[in-house]
C-alpha cells in the first residue's frame, strides 16, 4: 500500500558550498501531521527552509518526495546508510513509484491534494552534502530523480499516512522520462511536450527553445 513512511523538514544552516551560503536540505523526520498548502516561493511544508528560492520550492516545487525503495538501493550501491530526508526530500515514500509517475498524476496524501509536476534536477549543494566524488553524475545516470508535487488542495500530512492515487492523466510522460530528456537524452524531447497542460510551463519554454535551436 503506497504510504508516507516519514515527513521531514529542514533548517536554515550555514554550508559555505551552497548557492546563498546557507541551505535547509539536510532534512529531518518529525513527529506528528504538518501543514501543507501551495507557497508562492519557499517550501510548501509548514517549518521547512528553503535557502535557494530560484531552483527551489515555489507552486511548482511545493513538496519534494523521494521513494525508500530507490534510497535503499543507493544505500546498497554506496555502502552506507542513508537516513530519510537526506536526499532534501520532503517526503520519504514506500510504494510508491515515483520514477514512473506521469506528470499531472494527482494523489491524496494525508488530507492533501498533491499533484506531479517535475523532476529534481541534482544540484552542486547536493554534491557537497552527500561528500560523494562524482555524485551529480552518479545520480544523473541512474535516473532515479524523485518527484516534485504542487498542493492543489492544502492539508495535512505524517509518517503512516496512506497515498491514494486519485488520477493519472492519459499520457506516457513520466517523471524518469522528463529527467532523462533534460540531462543526458535530449532525443528525448519532443515526447515531453506529449503531456500537454501537465508539461509545466517553466519547462516547457526552455524545451521548445532547445528544440528550435536544434539543427535540422
Amino acid at each position: 500500500m503506497p504510504h508516507v513512511l516519514s515527513v521531514n523538514i529542514g533548517t536554515r544552516m550555514d554550508f559555505d558550498a551552497a548557492t546563498l551560503d546557507h541551505t535547509g536540505i539536510a532534512k529531518r523526520p518529525v513527529t506528528g501531521p504538518v501543514h501543507v498548502h501551495a507557497p508562492q516561493s519557499g517550501s510548501g511544508v509548514e517549518g521547512d527552509f528553503v535557502a535557494d528560492t530560484k531552483n527551489h520550492g515555489g507552486d511548482l516545487k511545493a513538496v519534494y518526495a523521494y521513494a525508500r525503495e530507490d534510497l535503499d538501493e543507493w544505500s546498497a550501491e554506496l555502502g552506507r546508510d542513508l537516513a530519510p530526508g537526506l536526499f532534501g526530500e520532503n517526503l520519504t515514500t514506500g510504494g510508491m513509484d515515483l520514477t514512473n509517475a506521469v506528470l499531472g498524476e494527482r494523489w491524496r496524501i494525508g488530507t492533501a491534494l498533491l499533484q506531479v509536476t517535475t523532476p529534481r534536477i541534482p544540484c552542486s549543494t547536493f554534491a557537497r552534502v552527500m561528500e560523494q566524488q562524482g555524485w551529480i553524475k552518479a545520480f544523473t545516470a541512474k535516473a532515479t530523480p524523485g518527484a516534485y508535487f504542487r498542493v492543489l488542495e492544502p492539508g495535512a500530512i505524517a509518517a503512516g499516512d496512506e497515498a491514494v492515487l486519485v488520477d493519472r492523466p492519459d499520457h506516457d510522460v513520466t517523471i524518469g522520462l522528463a529527467f532523462r530528456a533534460v540531462t543526458l537524452e535530449p532525443d528525448l524531447l519532443p515526447r515531453l511536450l506529449d503531456a500537454g497542460e501537465h508539461f509545466p510551463e517553466n519547462l516547457r519554454g526552455k524545451v521548445e527553445r532547445r528544440l528550435a535551436s536544434k539543427p535540422a
